[in-house]
C-alpha cells in the first residue's frame, strides 16, 4: 500500500514538474529580446497630450511581439528624447532626420526604419494623396487664402509660426531655402515658435501669425475642426525634397535585440490594423521601411547651410 502511494505520488510530480517545464519553456520562447523592458519614445508632431493618448497602445503591441514590457511616452521636444537616447533612458526613438543626425553624431544612434508616407497631391490644394509610398517629403509656407504675401520678399517684418530650430520641417529647411531666394526670415522677419504643427497651421489660420513653417500637408490635422483650412489658406512656397523621419535605436543594444526590435515594428507598423492607424493618426505614416545612415547626408548639408544663415 505504502509503495503503491509512493508511486503514485512520485507520478505526479513527475507530469508535475513536466507541465511547470513546459510552461517555462513556453515564456521563454515568447520572449523575443535579452532587454528586460523597452523604452519607446515619440517627438511631438501635434499637441503632445493628444499624441500620448494615439500612441499609447503601442505598448501592448509591441509587447505582444517582444515578449517583454514596452513603455511609450512623448517627449516635450526633439533634444529631449536625443538626451534620453544617450543616457540610455529610451532604447527606440522616432526620430526625425535632425534631431537623428545630432544623435547619431553625439551618441552613437543608428537608424532602424524609415518612414514611407503617401505622396501629397499638391496639384488639387485639398490634401490628398497620390498612390505611391515615398520616403521623402516637403515642407511649406503657409500663409492665409487672402493675405497681401504674394511672394518670399514679402515675409519680409512679418511673424512666421516655426517649430523648435531642430525642426526639419518646421525650420530649417524652409530657412535654408528662402535664403537661395535671397529672404533672409532669421534676419528680417519675426519668427515665432510653437509646439505642434497642427499649431502653425491654427496660428495662420486664427491670424495669429502672417505665415507658418509646416509639413506638406499638415493642413489635414485640423481639418476634422476646421473644415475650410483649404479654402482659407494657400501655400506660399515648397521647399526641396527632405528624408522622412527615422525609428532610431540607441547605442548598446545588441544586433540580436535590434533585429528583433526591427522585426517587431515592422509587424505593427505595415501590417497590424490598429498599428498602421496609430502610425497614419500619429504621424500620417503609410508604413516603414529599411534605411541607413547616407540617406540623411542632405541633412547635414543643410545644418552647415542654416549655420551661416544670420
Amino acid at each position: 500500500m505504502l509503495k503503491k502511494l509512493f508511486v503514485g505520488t512520485a507520478l505526479t510530480l513527475a507530469v508535475s514538474s513536466a507541465g511547470l517545464f513546459t510552461a517555462t519553456d513556453a515564456d521563454a520562447a515568447e520572449k523575443k529580446v535579452d532587454m528586460k523592458e523597452v523604452n519607446v519614445q515619440f517627438v511631438p508632431s501635434a499637441q503632445a497630450d493628444k499624441m500620448e493618448a494615439k500612441t499609447k497602445p503601442l505598448e501592448k503591441l509591441l509587447s505582444k511581439q517582444l515578449g517583454v514590457p514596452v513603455h511609450v511616452s512623448v517627449s516635450t521636444d526633439y533634444n529631449t528624447v536625443v538626451e534620453a537616447m544617450g543616457s540610455k533612458k529610451v532604447d527606440m526613438g522616432f526620430l526625425p532626420p535632425d534631431p537623428y543626425v545630432h544623435a547619431h553624431k553625439k551618441y552613437g544612434v543608428e537608424p532602424l526604419l524609415q518612414s514611407e508616407r503617401y505622396d501629397i497631391n499638391d496639384k488639387k490644394g485639398d490634401g490628398s494623396n497620390k498612390k505611391n509610398l515615398t520616403k521623402t517629403y516637403r515642407a511649406m509656407v503657409l500663409v492665409k487664402k487672402d493675405s497681401k504675401i504674394k511672394n518670399v520678399k514679402d515675409l519680409k517684418n512679418k511673424s512666421i509660426a516655426v517649430q523648435n530650430t531642430t525642426s526639419d520641417a518646421g525650420y530649417i529647411f524652409p530657412i535654408v531655402d528662402l535664403n537661395k531666394d535671397g529672404m533672409n526670415v532669421v534676419k528680417n522677419s519675426n519668427l515665432v515658435t510653437v509646439k505642434g504643427h497642427d499649431q502653425g497651421v491654427m496660428s495662420v489660420l486664427n491670424g495669429d501669425t502672417d505665415a507658418a513653417f509646416v509639413f506638406d500637408d499638415a493642413r489635414n490635422l485640423v481639418k476634422n475642426d476646421n473644415k475650410n483650412v483649404f479654402k482659407k489658406t494657400r501655400v506660399l512656397k515648397y521647399t526641396t525634397e527632405i528624408p522622412n523621419d527615422t525609428i532610431s535605436i540607441r547605442k548598446g543594444v545588441s544586433k540580436h535585440d535590434q533585429k528583433a526590435i526591427k522585426k517587431a515594428m515592422k509587424h505593427v507598423a505595415n501590417d497590424d490594423k490598429q498599428g498602421k492607424k496609430i502610425m497614419k493618426d500619429v504621424y500620417t505614416w503609410e508604413g516603414v521601411t529599411d534605411t541607413k545612415d547616407s540617406n540623411f547626408d542632405k541633412v547635414r548639408d543643410y545644418q552647415k547651410k542654416l549655420e551661416d544663415i544670420k
